[in-house]
């Protein structure tokens, strides 16, 4: 893989490296509690209903949704965790997998377009960053998928994959040439091949009147929306092999942040 492709491929996950300190340590006082100066405030649009022990521990897989995490126990699910919502999400996984390493980042921290907040990964495998303040868009986290399973915390494997059961090290050949040129974006060169393919499409920016200009016009903001790409949940690829699924990771965007 070249250095351009590394780069690329790079620039589209959340590293939160230059200048970060890694923490080991527990979410919160509990298994199930983060503390509100980490996760930062925000609306919670529902309450997800609680889910125990015992049913936690029945998982076997977990899907990443454009703006969701699914816990399944086969074709069941056993409970989401909306990306609206940090608290939940961070303290579901920290139930079902056990204690996260953890950094800190403050905004700018390893770019201009790095926001505040809390990384904490999972077995180098679930990557969830908790935003200080929720994003335009809406969400509270924004979540890397970086290997097909992870260990529980009792030790048993969970799968991890996105819409439609793509995992990490999939062939995504004939869905790349097949997907439409809107939901697919060259990242790497002719001599080393790396895409991002747009898996579900989430986090359609809200419009309403606020958003007219003063003559009325309702198109105004048009060529903004159509800077932000379109987002959702997507998949990277060296050549055609997926490496990393995330959300949200908008395809097309050409505003800088």
């Amino acid at each position: 893989m070249t250095f351009r492709t590394v780069l690329a491929l790079s620039a589209a996950v959340l590293a939160f490296s230059a200048g970060t300190v890694a923490v080991d340590g527990t979410v919160g006082t509990g298994t199930d509690r983060v503390t509100a100066a980490e996760l930062g405030p925000g609306p919670v649009p529902h309450e997800t209903p609680r889910v125990t022990t015992a049913k936690l521990k029945r998982v076997d897989s977990i899907e990443l949704d454009a703006e969701s995490l699914v816990f399944r126990r086969g074709d069941k699910i056993v409970t989401e965790a909306s990306m609206r919502d940090a608290r939940t999400m961070v303290g579901l996984l920290n139930r079902l997998l056990g204690t996260p390493s953890r950094t800190q980042t403050a905004e700018g921290v390893g770019g201009a377009c790095f926001p505040s907040g809390t990384t904490y990964t999972w077995g180098g495998a679930v990557r969830v960053a908790a935003l200080t303040t929720p994003a335009a868009a809406g969400n509270a986290v924004e979540i890397r998928v970086l290997r097909d399973s992870v260990r529980s915390r009792t030790g048993d494997e969970v799968e991890l994959h996105g819409p439609g059961g793509v995992q990490v090290g999939d062939d995504l050949r004939t869905a790349i040439e097949d997907a439409p040129s809107t939901d697919r974006m060259s990242l790497g060169s002719d001599d080393a091949r790396a895409y991002q393919l747009l898996l579900e499409p989430g986090w359609a920016p809200e419009h309403d009147e606020s958003d007219r200009s003063d003559d009325g016009d309702a198109d105004a903001d048009t060529d903004t929306a159509a800077d932000l790409g379109t987002n959702g949940v997507s998949a990277l690829t060296d050549d055609t092999t997926v490496t990393v699924l995330g959300s949200p990771m908008p395809v097309h965007a050409k505003r800088s942040c």
